[in-house]
């Protein structure tokens, strides 16, 4: 069958409208607002190897872990109509354990045709600090390991793994699926739905979606091989440092050797340090997805998201470095955190080579976990707060947003103080913070929260002291700050906070473009 333009461009909407109308449902079904309201979910269609076909502008690093991750899973199982796998290994596909994974295996005509997957974090998975993001240094301390397992064998409840989310969940095991997973299950039931109505409209729906699939892969492998013709030859190397692990190693370093010639872009990361006893070790997975994104980002807007537009990225990362971790490594900073760096050493390697790359962003997810010190009143609250982007060679970096990795919304101050013990004191722009230039940087937030009861408080923050880089002369950002009062918290932290004290987290400015000052 064949695609012309017009074809082609009605077959992609299509399936990327299916994948954003999988996220809507999931958004408007889960109970929690860090699904509901943060939207820290993603949503995709894959083909029937595993290879990603669409996706809804969801979470980067969701999104591209499970397109390198997704075809080694789905090989390992005999798919039926009415499964639905579950998992949150991050070692088996997944990125940490909070991420966790649905996919649904679409059957039309008695024959597997493809998957529709989402993930979305879960602020409970099972730690013993609450929000599910703790100081760690072994996985099992980070909460309950889902390997890849199915939730339900053709259409049949299993209800040993129901009792296992029942009890992350509810602290029971009642054999029911808990609310949060469940809107998960929906929203791929939805997919599914909407992709056999579709196939049904058709002539000859099968061959249709595989021809069109094709041809997607296609349009997207000629328009990135275009993309990689423009740019320029040769190699180039960045080297950037994460602060600390918390427990006591620090500068870690992140080297990436880019090199471009006319067969690829190969991503050399053999100079990386070794993973370390944190929590910020990174899974290949999530490598690939901040390698992915960095390439994303030189394409044009209409470049589809399918597999073959990443097939000329080579990744080399040794395995045991920081950004392709050994099981059972603590992982989880490696996907919030470790990811932002990674982007930052491709921009600058990729700025080595000629390319024009802004100056780096905040450089963090600056996470939030808190909840009940007392476990009989249990609350678990966690987010991700916005910084400043760096500038670049067309204009200033925009103040207060969520930067590359992270594509996620603040939990809103009335859905904060209508579900937890507390109140948000401050919620602003940090002024001045992002760094000089021709153009300045973005600027960061000061985002502070009254406890109303004693709490639990996890940080895990980073550019708290080596401060985002400026670009072609420009000043670096202000780098962040953490503190409990009056007292200066450390980047990667576990305290127990009083009823009544005050946590403000200040985030970093992006840095500056150009060396002569014009904006204000």
């Amino acid at each position: 069958m064949r695609f012309n333009s017009i074809d082609l461009a009605v077959f992609s909407s299509r399936l990327n409208a299916i994948c954003e109308e999988m996220g809507h449902v999931l958004k408007r079904s889960a109970l929690s607002p860090n699904i509901k309201d943060r939207l820290d979910f993603s949503c995709a269609f894959f083909d029937r190897e595993g290879r990603i076909c669409a996706q809804a502008a969801h979470i980067p690093v969701h999104l591209g872990s499970m397109a390198y991750a997704m075809s080694d899973l789905v090989s390992d199982f005999e798919w039926y109509d009415g499964d639905v796998l579950v998992l949150n290994d991050p070692f088996k596909g997944g990125t940490h354990l909070p991420d966790v994974t649905v996919i649904t295996p679409l059957f039309y005509e008695s024959d597997l045709r493809g998957f529709l997957a989402n993930r979305a974090h879960h602020a409970n998975i099972g730690a013993d600090a609450p929000g599910s993001m703790p100081l760690s240094n072994e996985l099992d301390e980070e909460g309950v390991l889902i390997e890849p397992v199915k939730l339900f064998s053709e259409g049949q409840l299993n209800k040993d793994v129901a009792s296992v989310l029942s009890a992350i969940e509810r602290g029971d095991s009642r054999g029911e699926i808990p609310g949060d997973f469940m809107a998960q299950v929906s929203a791929n039931n939805v997919g599914k739905q909407r992709m056999r109505e579709w196939l049904i409209e058709v002539t000859d729906g099968p061959l249709y979606l595989a021809d069109g699939i094709a041809a997607l892969n296609r349009y997207g492998s000629g328009l990135a091989g275009d993309v990689l013709a423009s740019l320029p030859r040769g190699c180039s190397e960045c080297s950037d440092f994460m602060e600390s692990d918390g427990f006591g190693t620090e500068n870690i370093k992140i080297n990436a050797q880019v090199t471009i010639d006319q067969n690829g872009i190969y991503v050399d990361f053999s100079g990386t340090d070794r993973q370390v006893k944190g929590n910020l070790n990174c899974p290949l997975s999530v490598t690939a997805a901040s390698v992915y994104y960095v390439f994303i980002c030189l394409l044009p807007a209409y470049v589809p998201r399918c597999h073959s537009t990443f097939e000329k990225l080579k990744i080399i990362a040794p395995k045991g470095c920081l950004v392709n971790a050994s099981g059972p490594a603590a992982v989880a900073a490696g996907n919030v955190e470790t990811s932002m760096r990674i982007v930052d050493v491709m921009i600058g390697a990729l700025s080595g080579l000629g390319i024009d790359m802004p100056a780096a962003s905040q450089g963090s997810m600056n996470n939030v976990a808190l909840g009940a010190h007392k476990q009989e009143a249990a609350w678990d609250y966690y987010e991700t707060i916005a910084g400043g982007m760096g500038a670049h060679s067309k204009a200033r970096g925009l103040s207060a947003v969520q930067c590359h990795m992270t594509n996620t919304l603040n939990t809103p101050v009335e859905s904060v103080e209508m579900h937890y013990p507390l109140r948000v004191e401050q919620y602003a722009i940090r002024p001045r913070s992002g760094g000089a230039g021709l153009y300045s940087g973005g600027d960061g937030l000061i985002r502070s929260y009254r406890f109303l009861e004693e709490t639990s408080v996890t940080l895990l923050t980073e550019r708290r002291v080596l401060a985002p880089w400026g670009a072609k002369g420009g000043q670096p950002g202000h780098s962040g700050c953490n503190m409990l009062n009056s007292r200066s918290l450390p980047a990667k932290s576990r305290v127990i906070a009083e009823s009544g004290s005050v946590l403000t987290i200040k985030t970093p400015g992006g840095g500056g473009w150009g060396s002569e000052k014009k904006d204000t």
